[in-house]
């Protein structure tokens, strides 16, 4: 029999009037990489949380290696074997990649009052080079590096401890295949060595091919446990949502129909990084979808439209003429945008959900300088009620939502504000299948309003499932066209991508 190493028994947690977790037992058992699953809000990172410090449960008791386990606090919980890579952003701003590595660690490296830097830096380019990361220098600033490197930090900074646990909360989401095949290779090499893995996705292959074991979580009870041999998609999604979903996942038609008129123009488009001469026309009521490899310059592409980043050469313009050279001006001509970085670019994550639907709209709710209350809360309930967020009223603070819910609220933001444009960067980025399918289908109705969509993905499955017309990236340029079709196959795009 496997040794046990975490054990969870009858544990509840409640927020207020919100049930998270209502008596959940969980074993995770050494050498087991055990998949852990579930709708937004399901209480996935609850569980995960009270296991590793970050929140006390009401009730309930935790055992660490067959022993009573109380950890007080993040710190407390690394120090004694259990580690976590979460979801959102977890490097600290200002600082160098060692510093953030050895964050609270200090002390290993002072003599007589004083830092060791050139031994930090040394021991940081080790965990690195352990994990197989060899292009971060642990002398650089963290700020300088893009999302993808900065999340290979946090995990070189779990792993210095050689954790006995390791959460991988949706950490695969914000990483290339690269990036994605270091987790996976870590993961491995855990269980290997007789450790525990827990590991967080919405994304089922992903869970399928690289669990020994899943968990499945709904609305903070536990549903099910699945060995291997029982760990089929739609068993999964059933178990998930309590329900045979209904209605199409993607798009079922395959008529590519929208209209002559151009609603958005990029010319010769130079970014000096990643952009060499690219040019795209977006359409009336037509969704564009845009995939490559991560350094591809696809998420460039969306900022440049929204005027986040200015060309150095080349022009972004609207059908009446209009240089978007801002966000202000996008906004301004019914733009909106959603950013890959949720919390850093598309959200306000210290303010309500009422603030952050609201306030690209705050000039056209203003009356003679006025913004009227009322007026807010029609604005902003019709956008909750439109789509299902679950809140406990508008005026909860966005960093209480879960990811799925923190979504929609960014979605509400532009819908709202009767965005004619809308700017997709991976949209769907870790959030459960019930709510990507949510997605999916609102997107299709805007399309078929007149809306027109630019759906930039890291998701093959979802760009041919959605797109009118798909363009593929390649070195910063466009490599390859198609025309929405039932033909079409991820294998026919990946050849012009590479």
């Amino acid at each position: 029999m496997s040794t046990e190493l975490l054990r969870a028994v009858n544990i509840v947690k409640t927020f207020g009037p919100t049930k998270a977790l209502q008596g959940v037992d969980f074993t995770l058992h050494a050498g087991e990489i055990r998949g852990l699953i579930g709708e937004n809000g399901s209480g996935k990172s609850t569980l995960c949380s009270i296991c590793g410090g970050i929140y006390g449960c009401d009730s309930g008791e935790l055992y660490l290696k067959g022993e009573p386990y109380h950890p007080t606090s993040m710190v407390d919980a690394q120090k004694k074997g259990f580690a976590q890579i979460l979801q959102e952003m977890g490097t600290i701003s200002g600082i160098k990649v060692a510093d953030n590595i050895f964050i609270g660690k200090e002390k290993l490296f002072t003599k007589g009052g004083f830092v060791n830097r050139k031994a930090m830096y040394k021991a940081a380019k080790e965990i690195l080079l352990s994990l197989g990361v060899d292009d971060i220098d642990p002398k650089a600033q963290i700020d300088t590096l893009n999302f993808e490197d900065r999340k290979l930090v946090e995990i070189a900074r779990a792993m210095y401890d050689q954790p006995d646990i390791l959460v991988v909360d949706e950490t695969t989401t914000a990483l290339s295949q690269r990036g994605r095949d270091i987790v996976y290779n870590l993961c491995d090499r855990m269980a290997a060595e007789g450790k525990g893995i827990i590991f967080i996705s919405h994304d089922l292959d992903e869970i399928i091919e690289h669990c020994t074991a899943l968990t499945v979580l709904r609305d903070g009870v536990l549903i099910d446990t699945l060995e291997k041999d029982r760990m089929e998609p739609e068993l999964i999604k059933s178990l998930m949502v309590g329900r045979e979903m209904v209605g199409d996942y993607y798009r079922s038609d395959y008529d590519p129909t929208y209209g002559e008129e151009v609603v958005l123009d990029m010319k010769d488009v130079f970014d000096g990084r990643q952009l060499k001469g690219f040019n795209l026309q977006l359409h009336k009521g037509e969704i564009l979808g845009i995939g490559g490899l991560s350094e591809c310059g696809m998420h460039e592409v969306g900022r440049l439209a929204f005027g986040i980043e200015k060309p150095l050469q080349g022009h972004v313009k609207l059908g009446d003429g209009t240089e978007i050279t801002q966000p202000s001006v996008a906004t301004k001509h019914r733009v909106g945008y959603i950013s890959k970085n949720r919390d850093q670019e598309s959200l306000m994550i210290t303010a309500t959900v009422a603030e952050n639907i609201e306030l690209p709209s705050l000039k056209d709710l203003s009356k003679g300088g006025l913004v009227f209350s009322r007026d807010e809360k029609k604005l902003v309930e019709e956008q909750r009620e439109l789509l299902s967020i679950k809140c406990a009223s508008i005026n909860q603070g966005v960093n209480g939502l879960s990811g799925g819910n923190k979504q929609k609220v960014v979605f509400g933001r532009w819908i709202g504000n009767k965005s004619e444009i809308l700017i997709l960067d991976c949209p769907t980025r870790g959030v459960d299948i019930g709510v990507k399918q949510s997605m999916y289908q609102l997107m299709y109705q805007l399309k078929k309003e007149g809306k027109s969509i630019i759906l930039i993905s890291e998701e093959l499955a979802e760009i041919i499932g959605m797109s009118d017309r798909i363009v593929i990236m390649k070195d910063g340029q466009a490599s390859g066209e198609f025309m929405r079709s039932p033909e079409i196959s991820e294998h026919t795009l990946i050849d012009y991508m590479i």
